[in-house]
């Protein structure tokens, strides 16, 4: 009989998850895979309810061919990710996202694609070189630290905001916890969110006694699916749910606005060419109902995405990274157009950080999007290559004499990945 998800999850999270993986990818059935791949797979070095190893291993059964490694400041998780593909033969990638300040910029004082402030945007380095981790964690370390004094700041506010209603979080003792920090890890307001969810269930009580207390005590809105989900006496996902509602609702009165922490976008921009990564802006998009439970209805980039993507061509990104599940098909046809029209690679992902994601992405089942399937064995490829040796990049003189158009490039590197 096979391993229950809730056993599988225990077992891969615990200290000696990689020995667990081992065992259980000789005794437990083999998935059936598919084309689907996932470039943007949270794990506990950022916020997630899953180790790299668990990440792993639910892509695994999920029937991806592919995964990819994406946690926000941290490359922490990377080694285990890597130990992790490799014992269950699958295609895997590794790569970070981070929070950089457009302050300098045409766009100062825009909201771009960050939900809780303007003048910051959120972009990825995919297809990092396995060679380069550390001097990726070294980047990025500093600026956690920083991200820390800030998560302190807004743990006051929490309570300063909570306090009256007896709801009150400490942050060594609830927020740390949570984290990988002390391995390489982040923290962020996810973690905030999940130990004030933990203390309000604590504190308040579920089901009606919750959406009460929110509704009536609090007076704030609730919509009829998380109304629903919270109301669920049988409920395992209650938390998240009360998370998100935190995270898309709540947060607004607690945040406190990032500055230091974000490195200026030039900076990583040089980050990523001088260690052979493949930088990617991260495409979001005017939000209706979010996909993810956590995104309030809002307006992002859409209004200036052609001036704003000729900017980011300008400054030097090789990438756009999308959610096909998370837009309208207009909006994706948009910023595909654009990323032909400035040679811009295209990227999929769809951000695990909930145990009520699928790991597969059904839109990118339409086969409008065979590209992004293609590109996610080129950016395989590229890791490998850009690993033994930078001259082998996607980007790099070399390659790209080779292969001047994007296209035939990407077609290349594909069939050399899915030769790996």
């Amino acid at each position: 009989m096979a391993i229950t998800r809730e056993e599988a999850l225990r077992l891969l999270n615990a200290p000696d998850r990689l020995e667990n993986l081992a065992r259980l990818a000789l005794t437990e059935p083999r998935p059936a895979q598919g084309s689907d791949v996932n470039n943007h797979i949270h794990t506990t070095y950022s916020f997630s309810p899953y180790s790299p190893t668990a990440a792993v291993w639910f892509a695994w059964q999920a029937g991806l061919c592919t995964c990819g490694l994406m946690d926000h400041d941290s490359i922490g998780g990377a080694e285990e990710f890597l130990q992790a593909v490799k014992l269950v033969r699958m295609g895997g990638t590794i790569g970070t996202e981070c929070r950089v300040s457009f302050h300098n910029t045409p766009f100062a004082g825009r909201r771009i694609n960050n939900p809780d402030q303007d003048s910051v945007a959120y972009m990825a380095l995919h297809g990092i070189p396995h060679n380069k981790i550390a001097e990726v964690d070294a980047f990025f370390s500093p600026y956690r630290e920083k991200r820390n004094v800030r998560n302190r700041r807004m743990t006051d506010a929490v309570n300063s905001l909570m306090g009256q209603y007896g709801v009150t979080i400490d942050f060594d003792r609830d927020v740390l916890p949570l984290s990988q920090y002390a391995h390489g890890g982040s923290v962020t307001e996810r973690h905030l969110s999940c130990a004030l969810a933990v203390k309000m269930l604590e504190v308040i009580g579920s089901g009606q006694k919750l959406t009460s207390f929110i509704r009536d005590t609090m007076q704030l809105p609730l919509s009829a699916k998380i109304e629903g989900y919270l109301l669920d006496e049988n409920n395992p996902h209650v938390m998240y749910d009360l998370l998100g509602w935190i995270k898309s609702t709540l947060i607004s009165r607690f945040y406190i606005d990032a500055t230091d922490e974000c490195p200026d976008v030039r900076d990583v921009l040089a980050l990523s060419e001088r260690i052979g990564a493949i930088s990617a802006y991260a495409y979001l998009g005017d939000v209706g109902d979010s996909v993810t439970g956590d995104k309030r209805a809002q307006k992002f980039e859409d209004d200036y995405l052609d001036e704003l993507v000729k900017y980011l061509k300008w400054l030097g990104f090789r990438a756009i990274t999308y959610m096909p599940s998370r837009n309208t098909r207009a909006q994706l046809d948009r910023v595909r157009g654009l990323c032909e029209q400035y040679g811009l690679f295209q990227i999929s992902g769809e951000d695990i950080n909930s145990p009520r994601q699928s790991f597969v992405c059904e839109a990118q089942r339409d086969p409008a999007f065979r590209n992004l399937y293609d590109a996610t064995w080129a950016l395989i490829a590229h890791e490998w290559r850009s690993t033994e040796d930078p001259a082998k990049g996607l980007f790099s003189a070399e390659s790209v004499a080779r292969w001047p158009k994007l296209e035939d490039r990407v077609k290349a590197f594909a069939q050399f990945g899915q030769d790996l």
